[in-house]
């Protein structure tokens, strides 16, 4: 039987890559799965159950909670870590494809590193960026020039979306085969309330997006505001701070309500009851409108990246064409004034990703 081992760039949150490693894990039951830093209790509990094998930057005193700290130390230690088997799976948005093995390497691309390449949109305009900021400027080259070399290395090129297709090629001029992932939160699980969240006869909105500037959760909450629609954000990061004071000050308004700790429970609950989810954020593909949909829940997408490949106009949700207040308030209106059928909301193909995986790393 072929050895096969993954290889992750650091599990400290919980998101759609954490939740498409996941999926790795299911596909090959047992292989050994390495990472920069591990936070067990910052990501998904699921991870307790894998063998997570951390580089020595688990050492350092607060890196695991923090990982953004480490930007500059993650390509040394993937450089430094040896992978002994068959084939090495990394699941990379920045670094885990840079490790070393004399075994074959495929590369699962979530997207080319954001803070690299996309610094601006990642980090956003405000000061709560500029330490990140200045170290592009100042490391921006040899890393990214790193970054290059680690990615020639692989032997084979996958990705989640067609945008992240075309993003590849772009910046590495490599091409990439398309390998869709999978909702990972679907229904057949416990549900559960959010305490002092909505009611479930109450309609609401929701968004599900980690707390960084270029997921637009401001627009949204200012939108669902505009559109007289309560809302629910669920989501943890470095933005909590803005973006909980901005759903607080809604005064007599619909609520808005922040949820930072929500469990896999709690968060089919609120697919299940939510009127729509609200995505207008810059993904590379975007796992959120597959959750929602399995649900039978509609989505409003922003008509650009990854949502392309996962919203179906008029059958699982509708478009908005620019992430601006007036805008997605709009769309918020249209969204929940159409008659959606659950059976077609619900009825999205999704492709058997772990057969699609296991094709491409033990097929050769």
């Amino acid at each position: 039987m072929t050895s096969v081992a993954l290889v992750h760039d650091y599990l400290t949150q919980r998101g759609g890559a954490e939740r498409v490693v996941l999926e790795m894990v299911g596909a090959f039951p047992g292989a050994p799965l390495h990472t920069s830093v591990y936070d067990a209790a910052g990501t998904f509990p699921a991870f307790a159950e894998v063998d997570v094998r951390p580089t020595a930057l688990q050492r350092v005193p607060g890196l695991a909670r923090h990982h953004r700290w480490g930007l500059p130390l993650y390509a040394p230690a993937f450089s430094a870590t040896r992978v002994d088997a068959e084939v090495v799976v990394c699941s990379s948005s920045g670094w885990a494809h840079g490790v070393r093995t004399d075994g074959r390497k495929v590369g699962y691309v979530h997207a080319p590193a954001r803070w690299l390449h996309q610094t601006r949109r990642y980090t956003g305009e405000g000061s709560g960026g500029v330490a990140q900021r200045g170290l592009v400027a100042v490391g921006g080259p040899p890393l990214r020039a790193w970054d290059r070399r680690a990615m020639a290395s692989l032997d084979v090129v996958l990705c989640n979306s067609t945008v992240t297709r075309r993003a590849i090629a772009e910046v590495y001029g490599r091409d990439a085969v398309v390998v869709p992932p999978p909702p990972a939160l679907t229904p057949g699980g416990p549900e559960r309330p959010v305490p002092g969240g909505p009611a479930s006869d109450a309609p609401f909105g929701l968004c599900v997006a980690r707390l960084l500037p270029y997921k637009n959760v401001d627009v949204v909450i200012e939108a669902a505001r505009r559109a007289g629609v309560a809302l629910v954000v669920v989501g943890r990061g470095p933005d909590e701070a803005r973006l909980r004071a901005l759903a607080d000050a809604g005064g007599s308004g619909p609520p808005v309500t922040l949820v930072t700790d929500a469990d896999d429970a709690q968060l089919r609950w609120l697919y299940r009851h939510a009127a729509g989810l609200v995505a207008v954020s810059h993904e590379d593909y975007g796992l959120t409108p597959l959750e929602a949909a399995s649900f039978a829940t509609p989505t409003l997408a922003l008509r650009a990246g990854g949502y392309l490949d996962t919203v179906v106009e008029g059958v699982n949700g509708l478009f908005v064409d620019d992430p601006t207040v007036g805008s997605v308030a709009a769309g918020l209106e249209r969204l929940l004034g159409t008659g959606w059928d659950p059976a077609a909301v619900a009825g999205v193909d999704r492709p058997d990703f772990a057969a699609e995986l296991r094709r491409w790393v033990l097929g050769g």
